[in-house]
């Protein structure tokens, strides 16, 4: 599944600092819990895919995947790709992962990357709660760059990239065809690490 980031990203409502004085709004948004994906997360994470598999450009999937291909894919990228969740109130409202970004060993310390968000939960901050646990997940594991497709047009997607640090890299020109029509993707990407890095080989 392409990388593309569904849904618009707003920032988290922060809790109240302990010992700051204030209390909690009760009328603001609850603040999501982000966590590792768990196997009876999979039916939720799907269906939040699925959901932009039919109805948006956010996936170039042209209908949605058999739980068995999910569960394969999880098996052959976990545990060096994680896998994370957003939940609200006990359910889950979003998910960001990251898979290889090619089979050849070259790109063994590269990775993509993309969120999903469910559309009652979209604004409400949790692709970019996602991505703040991500990334910092994905440099500590020794990824050399990140790359993101967002296909056009995503203004949200863009815009959350830009806040996580990737720049845009150009525009892959009628690169996808669904819902009987081309779709042009922009190329976005993030080094993790400065050009001297060298990781251990093998």
């Amino acid at each position: 599944m392409p990388a593309d980031v569904n849904g618009g990203p707003g920032e988290p409502t922060p809790s109240a600092r302990p010992g700051s004085g204030a209390a909690p709004d009760p009328g603001a948004a609850p603040t999501p819990l982000v966590r590792d994906l768990r196997d009876d997360d999979l039916d939720a994470v799907r269906a939040i895919v699925d959901h932009a598999i039919v109805h948006t450009n956010a996936n170039f999937c042209l209908a949605p995947e058999p739980r068995a291909a999910w569960v394969a894919r999880l098996a052959a990228v976990r545990p060096r790709h994680p896998w994370l969740v957003a939940e609200l109130e006990g359910a889950v409202a979003g998910v960001a992962y990251s898979v290889p970004y090619r089979p050849r060993a070259a790109y063994a310390h590269t990775a993509e990357v993309a969120a999903y968000v469910h559309p009652d939960h979209r604004g409400r901050g949790l692709a970019t709660a996602l991505y703040a646990a991500l990334l910092p997940r994905l440099e500590a594991a020794g990824f050399h760059t990140l790359f993101a497709g967002i296909a056009l047009p995503n203004e949200p997607s863009e815009r959350l990239h830009a806040r996580h640090g990737f720049e845009r890299l150009g525009v892959l020109r009628e690169a996808g065809r669904k819902f009987d029509r081309w779709h042009d993707v922009a190329l976005w990407q993030r080094r993790l690490r400065d050009s001297d890095h060298r990781p251990p080989e093998g």
